[in-house]
């Protein structure tokens, strides 16, 4: 029986890591990616580069699934913009999960959202959609991730955290049980947050602090 095909959008370096996890779970067929008009005709890993974004509606009945794979550094607006594209499209897309990932059968995730490998998402934890949880990054017990965020390698957010709608947690960053991290929010690499967010602020350093 034939795989459920897949199409990208995004084909730059987060995608490629996305190829990797997508082709472990055995789930899907990668049939194409979607990238600027300059890179058709080129490749990713191997998979072609068959159109832009300006060529979803076209593709709805083509293709069963498509996934936002441009990564999210600082600013979400570049995915959550071709996400919306989807949904205006009417075109589904899937949840992604590493079979190296733990993910609690008590735990939610929404549609477009990757959980990467050797990430772990807790009991009661909840992620919203198109999110990334990136390698290694742990998702602690009764967190909510909110759509459109992107907690990144080996971060870390302790129990009850609730992350707003669009923000970004740095590598290897570590957030203290119980706090709020505010819509679009940047918490910088290697950061140790004590105390809730703003949101639209950017946070570094150990103890965190407004950049």
């Amino acid at each position: 029986m034939s795989l459920p095909t897949l199409i990208l959008i995004g084909g730059g370096g987060h995608c490629i890591s996305c190829i990797d996890v997508i082709t472990s779970t055995l789930k899907f067929q990668i049939a194409g990616i979607l990238d600027i008009k300059e890179k058709q005709g080129t490749s990713v890993m191997g998979i072609p580069i068959i159109g832009t974004d300006e060529d979803l509606p076209a593709l709805k009945n083509k293709y069963d699934f498509f996934l936002v794979t441009i990564g999210q550094i600082k600013n979400p607006a570049g995915r959550m913009a071709i996400f919306k594209k989807l949904e205006i499209a009417g075109l589904k897309s899937p949840v992604i999960i590493s079979p190296i990932a733990h993910v609690s059968s008590f735990s939610s995730i929404g549609e477009g959202s990757i959980i990467m490998h050797g990430a772990i998402l807790n009991a009661g934890s909840r992620v919203g959609k198109n999110c990334i949880i990136n390698t290694k990054a742990l998702i602690e017990h009764e967190c909510v991730v909110e759509d459109h965020c992107h907690v990144s390698t080996a971060a870390v957010c302790n129990g009850q955290v609730t992350l707003g709608t669009g923000s970004f947690i740095g590598s290897n960053a570590t957030i203290r049980q119980g706090l709020f991290i505010g819509e679009r929010a940047v918490i910088g690499a290697g950061a140790v947050v004590l105390n809730d967010i703003p949101s639209d602020t950017v946070f570094v350093g150990n103890p965190a602090a407004i950049k």
